[in-house]
């Protein structure tokens, strides 16, 4: 255990790029160089459309039980032999799991996958005892997710997103201070309007049929699904869904367009604002955004925050483009957002992406207050909404 520890502490010492200690290891890469070059190949693959595959060895179980670096020797050379050279292999968790990146593949699934698997597997069984080889899992991950395959609803692949990971660890007194603000800001929130949310309700029940509250599976934080609360503000109908033919609709288009409508001021906006569904009651709450006030509900239970991207709808994010996934990470869902106060529904699709991948980028708490401050405004002007 002690030669175990030495090894582990040894490895951890070691700054980016190759080092003397992964030359005997035959050149891996350290681990935050490692994952500097999974964050970057995501963003390649957003361009090019071309798959790649992680291969993770997890050898922590090995390296308990045989803590030396003869074995860890071993495993990087047979990877040297076994793999291309435009791949990249290096430790995606110091000195316990290794990993290796399969880039440019035209299919990173089915038979390549399993024809990579062999390979590797026939080259351990040939470099390790077999008691050895029985202590190293070996996984694959494959980006972009196939999510109506793989977890499904829009679920997301941790493995692939360490270093979004390693930064919310690091906003960790941050994250408190925002879910604070979240729990003390909803709570006074549904008693300052505590007034207006029982007379809507009323008023909702007394001029339509069917429920007050409208309950709908969103898509929150990592993909995760959660029952998402409004006031319903729509007759209770057994028919096709124009919300869901329309959205269906201006993502492909969007995406064919490849945005240049957007820059012509020709893509069409994000919001359906001509929905026959509407009642007049609903048509009043969602213009001054009553219908919103369920969601701090949503808000103490901690599936959606005060401020952070808008939360999708299950077939919304079917139709996704790879680089719009990207505003389901790193933060929750919000009430109101950077794309409300300054677009609101006039905003198009790609316009709204981006405003929300800009506003995770810029994260702060300070960013969150003025958004905070500006949504009344927003809402006074009534900018596009319904």
């Amino acid at each position: 255990m002690k030669e175990a520890k030495r090894t582990l502490s040894k490895l951890k010492t070691l700054g980016s790029g190759k080092s003397d200690v992964f030359d005997d290891v035959r050149g891996m890469y350290d681990e935050d160089y490692f994952n500097r070059m999974l964050s970057l190949e995501r963003k390649r693959t957003q361009r090019s459309k071309k798959p790649f595959l992680l291969m993770l060895i997890d050898i922590s179980r090995l390296v308990n039980s045989h803590p030396n670096l003869v074995v860890i020797h071993c495993i990087g050379k047979t990877l040297e032999e076994g793999i291309r050279e435009t791949d990249v292999r290096g430790w995606y968790k110091m000195g316990l799991v290794i990993g290796v990146i399969f880039t440019e593949l035209e299919n990173a699934r089915g038979e390549v996958r399993d024809r990579i698997f062999g390979k590797i597997l026939l080259s351990l069984a040939r470099e390790l005892e077999p008691e050895e080889l029985d202590k190293i899992e070996i996984s694959f991950h494959v980006f972009p997710e196939d999510h109506d395959k793989e977890g499904g609803k829009g679920r997301f692949n941790m493995s692939l997103y360490k270093d979004i990971l390693e930064g919310e660890r690091k906003n960790g007194l941050s994250r408190k201070f925002k879910r604070l603000m979240d729990v003390v800001g909803s709570l006074l929130a549904l008693v300052l309007f505590s007034p207006a949310f029982l007379a809507v309700a009323v008023a909702v029940k007394m001029t339509s049929d069917g429920p007050v509250l409208f309950r709908q599976e969103r898509i929150g934080q990592w993909g995760k699904p959660f029952t998402f609360l409004k006031f319903r503000s729509m007759q209770v109908v057994q028919a096709d869904n124009p919300h869901k033919v329309y959205i269906e609709k201006l993502i492909r288009e969007n995406k064919a367009a490849n945005g240049s409508g957007a820059e012509n001021g020709e893509a069409p906006v994000f919001k359906l604002t001509a929905d026959p569904r509407i009642t007049s009651v609903g048509r009043f709450i969602r213009k001054t955004s009553l219908d919103e006030l369920p969601q701090l509900i949503n808000v103490l239970k901690g599936e959606m925050s005060l401020v952070g991207p808008r939360p999708p709808v299950a077939y919304e994010a079917d139709v996704y483009d790879v680089w719009h996934r990207m505003r389901l990470l790193t933060v929750k869902p919000g009430i109101t957002g950077l794309w409300q106060v300054m677009g609101r529904s006039r905003t198009t699709f790609d316009e709204m992406v981006r405003l929300d991948l800009r506003y995770v980028s810029e994260w702060s708490l300070w960013q969150d207050i003025k958004i905070i401050l500006k949504t009344p405004w927003a809402v006074i002007a009534g900018k596009g909404a319904y």
